[in-house]
C-alpha cells in the first residue's frame, strides 16, 4: 500500500464516522492538494497524504491534548507505515505554532516537530484555507471569517485565527503565485 492509499484508509477509519463533516473537510483539502501536483513535483503525494491526514487529531480515539495538530501528529509518529514528513506537516499545519501558543502547548510543538520546508507547509495551509468544513473550496477570507464566527473571537481558537490570518494570507498567494508560473510556464509559445 502506497503512501496515500495509506493515509486515505487510516484518515477515513479515524474521522468518517465519528466526524463525519471533518472527514468531508479533510477530502476537500486533499483534492485541493491534488490540484497543486504540478508545483510540488516528488513531492505531490506526501502533501497530499498529509492534506487527507491533518485533521487526524480531532478524531476522539486520539485527542488528549484538546490540540489537533499535537494529537495528530504524535498518533501518526506512533505508525509504522507514516512518513516523518507527513508526521511534521500534520504538527504544523495552518499556523499551528500560534495555536500553540495560546494553549501553551508551543513549547511540546516545536520540541517534537520540526518544521517541513516552507513551500510545503504554504501549501498545506492553502488548501485547509481554502476548503470548507464541508469540503468544497472557498477563498482565504471566506474560510477564515467562518472559522471565526464558528468559533467565536474571543476563543482559543478565534483568537488565534485572527492572529494567523497575515501569515495565511501570505501563504496563500505564494502558492497562487507559484501556480500561476507553473500554468504560464506550461503554456506553449
Amino acid at each position: 500500500m502506497g503512501l496515500t492509499e495509506w493515509a486515505y484508509s487510516l484518515s477515513e477509519a479515524m474521522l468518517s464516522e465519528p466526524l463525519p463533516r471533518r472527514w468531508a473537510h479533510s477530502l476537500g483539502v486533499a483534492k485541493c492538494a491534488r490540484s497543486l501536483a504540478p508545483i510540488l513535483g516528488d513531492d505531490a503525494d506526501l502533501l497530499e497524504a498529509a492534506a487527507v491526514l491533518h485533521d487526524v487529531g480531532y478524531s476522539p480515539a486520539i485527542a488528549t491534548t484538546g490540540f489537533h495538530p499535537l494529537d495528530g501528529a504524535r498518533f501518526l509518529r506512533d505508525q509504522e507505515a507514516a512518513d516523518e514528513r507527513v508526521v511534521r506537516l500534520v504538527a504544523h499545519h495552518s499556523c499551528a505554532v500560534l495555536e500553540a501558543e495560546e494553549r501553551g502547548l508551543r513549547k511540546e510543538l516545536e520540541t517534537e516537530f520540526q518544521l517541513e520546508r516552507p513551500d510545503l507547509v504554504d501549501a498545506l495551509i492553502y488548501c485547509d484555507m481554502t476548503t470548507t468544513p464541508d469540503g468544497t473550496r472557498t477563498t482565504p477570507t471566506e474560510r477564515l471569517d467562518e472559522i471565526v464566527k464558528r468559533y467565536g473571537p474571543e476563543t482559543i481558537v478565534g483568537r488565534f485565527i485572527q492572529r494567523a490570518a497575515p501569515e495565511i494570507h501570505a501563504a496563500a498567494g505564494r502558492v497562487e503565485e507559484r501556480a500561476a508560473r507553473a500554468s504560464a510556464d506550461s503554456q506553449p509559445m
